[in-house]
């Protein structure tokens, strides 16, 4: 059995539960790190470090540096050679330790918009097979409908039979010369009834 006073503690903590958090005020504002902003910026830099203007650059600035700290004036070096360079190997790593994310941050950005181009890719594939093979079944229906209908070498060949009859029958000969049964000159040489 439970006493009174965890039954007050039970309560107490289920009505905390139910309740949201009050507003905490932050020491220093919220970054979307997830922002397109970021995204762009970080893209950007990666582009940069990619390319051989960066390259020479930092050629440029690694040779002076440790031009500078080697034959400089003595009061003046601030990285010792004696040392190894440490503050200019501190600086390396630390551009790397920042260029390898920001190079990982704009590839999976690539990848998203890879995937979104396949996606449409995939989607425009598919309407294109669709269209194709209505229209591939539209022709095969054109071509049966086509099947039906007389062409012009049906009718050229049907014509010839035609005559081909009727001058074997001799009509054709009779209705050259203006001798058919049903041609004007034939109606007046019959008798009238």
């Amino acid at each position: 059995m439970r006493s009174p006073m965890m039954k007050w503690i039970g309560l107490l903590m289920a009505e905390r539960l139910d309740m949201p958090l009050p507003a905490r005020r932050r020491w220093m504002p919220r970054v979307d790190l997830e922002s397109e902003g970021v995204g762009r910026v970080a893209e950007a830099i990666a582009r940069f470090t990619g390319t051989p203007q960066f390259l020479v650059w930092l050629s440029v600035f690694v040779f002076g540096w440790l031009a500078w700290n080697t034959w400089g004036p003595e009061h003046l070096r601030f990285d010792k050679v004696e040392l190894g360079f440490t503050t200019l190997t501190l600086m390396l790593s630390l551009q790397a330790s920042y260029a390898a994310p920001l190079i990982l941050l704009a590839q999976n950005r690539q990848d998203d918009r890879d995937r979104v181009t396949a996606e449409q890719d995939r989607q425009r594939a598919e309407r294109n097979l669709a269209d194709t093979e209505y229209v591939a079944r539209e022709l095969a229906a054109l071509r049966l409908a086509l099947n039906d209908v007389a062409t012009r070498d049906f009718v050229r060949s049907e014509l010839r039979d035609l005559l081909d009859d009727l001058d074997a029958a001799g009509l054709l000969e009779r209705a050259r010369s203006g001798n058919h049964p049903n041609s004007p000159a034939s109606e007046s040489e019959q008798p009238p009834r």
